[in-house]
This record gives structure tokens, sequence and C-alpha cells, in this order.
């Protein structure tokens, strides 16, 4: 495999990558929005919106993950995923016509339409693009891929929170979440038409379940302690993270006393200058190596959140979030691409899972519960359209800057390869091979 990426390579990552975290940029933060502003101004509900569909989302992509594997295809996932997960986004919006029955079964419907829609993006962004990218990089150049995944992400964020704020306002919720549905439909079905299969992946000679089962069974659990290890530093920080993030636009709108459309901005304004780095922290971190990056990106991150969570004035708010972000950037770069090295050669898809489940299922579970508990317990109590709603306080970023800063303990005893395996040697047993 070549050393160096080929511009279709860059082209099918960003177009992918770009698809699917506008995808995701608008279930994480206007999904929530929409919720509390339009159907229950209730942080709880929020929490679980949050932990129901990302428990969907990791176990849609182990499946997933594992099926791919065994046809030895990543194409199906990918664009029949991204054509179904467009459609879900768009009709997420439609439970908020069913408050006339009550508004508990209209957000039971909110949770189901964001379950449904988090299905579809578990398979084609979390199983199908991940493991598209460990297939067609090696431990060489797959930092830079990342970076380029990292810097769409950036990239969607940036579409999302500049326009979003002005399109809800002069559109409504309805069209803007139509439009969004659109974006990811014509970026994910554009590159899942031409991409090709990569070559380094065959078919299994096992079923699905078979597939996932043999991954622990004894003979190979044993093998993946240092997998499991790294999965942890990911899974700390990013309990941290969603200690804060699910709230941030609530908090920003309702507490700091922004409009929604300056609320995007300074969101808008950090991704951007975060995005200027994704590529060279990337190199950086193919340089350096995984473990010395995410160290000096855990205490910048934690540091970060921390002012942001003191901060009050526009221009320090401004500051802080472009601080944190690049902290976030570069945390995530150097622990997403370490956790790839790791993936055995057999289970790329089905591992991808399990990423999943340290990277968004435990962190949301825990981190957005806690989240909306920090909310009702040390935030106060306003009146938004002539209901009484509850409005998240700072404490939430100090408690998640304490989080972020704990990641330091599992990357103690976390371990990183140094150079490529030789041809023949495997990371972990292959995953059908019992």
């Amino acid at each position: 495999m070549s050393e160096k990426l080929s511009r279709k390579s860059i082209l099918f990552i960003a177009l992918f990558s770009l698809a699917g975290e506008i995808a995701w940029a608008v279930e994480n933060q206007y999904y929530n929005v929409f919720l509390y502003n339009v159907i229950s101004p209730n942080p709880i509900y929020i929490s679980i919106m949050v932990a129901v569909t990302t428990t969907v989302g990791t176990i849609a992509t182990i499946i997933m993950g594992s099926y791919s594997d065994v046809i030895g295809k990543r194409k199906p996932l990918l664009l029949y995923g991204f054509i179904l997960w467009a459609i879900t986004t768009a009709i997420f919006p439609l439970s908020a016509f069913f408050t006339f029955v009550s508004v508990g079964f209209a957000v039971f419907l909110a949770i189901f339409f964001d379950s449904v829609m988090t299905f579809f993006g578990g398979t084609a962004k979390n199983a199908g693009v991940n493991s598209y990218i460990t297939d067609i990089t090696t431990l060489n150049n797959r930092s830079k891929a990342v970076g380029v995944g990292q810097m769409m992400t950036l990239v969607a964020l940036l579409i999302v929170y500049g326009a979003s704020g002005f399109l809800i306002n002069l559109f409504g919720y309805y069209i803007f979440f139509y439009i969004i549905g659109a974006l990811v439909g014509v970026f994910g079905i554009i590159a899942g038409i031409y991409m090709e299969e990569p070559d380094s992946i065959e078919p299994l000679e096992v079923s699905t379940w078979e597939h996932i089962r043999n991954t622990f069974k004894k003979e190979n659990f044993s093998d993946y302690r240092n997998f499991i290890m790294v999965l942890l530093v990911i899974c700390v920080w990013q309990i941290g993270l969603n200690t804060f993030f699910p709230f941030i636009l609530i908090y920003l709108q309702h507490n700091i006393g922004l409009s929604i459309e300056i609320s995007s901005i300074v969101v808008f304004i950090a991704i951007l200058a975060s995005i200027i780095f994704s590529y060279p922290i990337g190199a950086l971190t193919d340089k350096l190596g995984r473990k010395k990056v995410t160290l000096i990106a855990v205490l910048f991150f934690s540091f970060s959140v921390f002012l942001f969570g003191l901060a009050s004035e526009l221009i320090f708010l401004l500051l802080t979030g472009i601080m944190w972000l690049f902290g976030y950037t570069s945390l995530s770069i150097a622990t997403f691409s370490w956790i790839k090295d790791l993936y055995p050669d057999t289970g790329r898809g089905q591992f991808s899972g399990y990423w999943n489940l340290f990277a968004g299922t435990i962190p949301m579970v825990i981190g957005a519960p806690l989240g909306g508990w920090l909310a009702t317990q040390f935030g106060f109590e306003k009146v938004i359209d002539g209901r009484l709603a509850q409005v998240p306080g700072s404490t939430m970023f100090i408690v998640g800057a304490i989080i972020i800063l704990l990641t330091l303990i599992p990357l103690i005893f976390a371990k990183e390869f140094k150079k490529e395996p030789k041809k023949g040697d495997v990371k972990a047993p292959p995953l059908d091979k019992f």
C-alpha cells in the first residue's frame, strides 16, 4: 500500500466525512435545540434522547460493520447508508406535529425518529467511513487521513453553525432540516457512487454473528488489552466533552443572553480558526507520535474548557472557544488515529463499533445525563415563550474540564505502535481464526 494518500482517496474521505458530519452536527445540537425550544424546555428529555440514540448507533455500527467485514465490501454500507440517512435526517421535526396528543408523545416520537436516523448514521459513517479510512491508510499516513476527516468535521460544523441560525429564522426549523437532509444526500451519494472498494479486504468464511462472537472468545480478548486501554483514553475525554457540549447553544442563548444567530456565530468563528490547524496537526501526530500529542492536547483542552466556563463577555467566549476547539481537534486526531492503528485487519468494520461504544455511547450515556443533572441542580429557572424552563449554568464546563483531565490516568498505561507491522504480522488475531 502506498505511503502517500492519492487525491482520489482524499476526495472521497472529504466527501464522506463532510456528509456524515453535517448530519451529526445537526443531530448533536439542533435536534436538542428543537426539542427544547419547540416541544419541551426540559434538559432531562435531551439527556434521555442522547442516551437512547447513541446506544442505537453503537449497536448499528457493530452489527453493520461486522456484516461489512464478512462480505468484504464497504460500498453497500456507504451508498445505501447515506441515502437512508439523508431521508431520515429530514423527518425528525415531524415529531412536533403530535404535541396535540401530548408533549410526552411528541418527545417519544422525537426520540424514535432520532433513533432511526442514528441507525443509518451508525451504518454509513461510524461503520462505513471509519473502516474505509483504515482500509486505505497505513500507520505512517493515517493521521493525515484522519486530519482530513477532522477538517471536514469542522467544515461541517462551520456550515451548520454559520448558516443554521439565519436559516431557522428565515425559513423555520422544518425547512432547515430538509435542507440539511439534502446536503447529506448529495455529498454522500456522489462519493458512494464513484468510490472503489478497498483492495485490502476480502470476504470472511464466517457469518456476521460468528464474526461478532469470536471477538469475545478468551483467546482473542486477551490480545486486545492495549486496544481497550486506548478506548478508555477516548472514553474519558469524551465523557468530559458530553457533559457540556449537548447544552452549549442553549447555554449561550438562554444563560449568556446571546441570540441564536450570535450563539451560532461564536461557535462558527471558533471552528473556523480550528480548521486551519487540522491537517498540520495530523502531520505532527504522525511525526511526534499519538501518545505525546494526546498528553499535550488533554492538558490544553481541559484548561480551555475551564476558562470557557468562566467567560461571560463575547470576546472571551470567542477566545476560549477557539482554544478548546483547538484542543478538541488535536485530541480527536491523535486518539482516533491511535485506535485505528490497533484494529485487527479482519475486523475493521466491527471494531469501528467498539470505538463508537467508547467514543459515543458510554460518554453520552454518562456525560449527557450528568450535564442535564448539573443544568437542573446548578442552573436557574426562566420563563421562555410563556413556559417555565430550566437553564444550564457554567458548572457543567468546570466539571467537564475536571473529567477531561482524568484522561491522564488510562493514558499512562496505553502503548502505541512506532512502526507498521511487517507483512504477515497481525496486531491482534484474525477474528475468523477460531
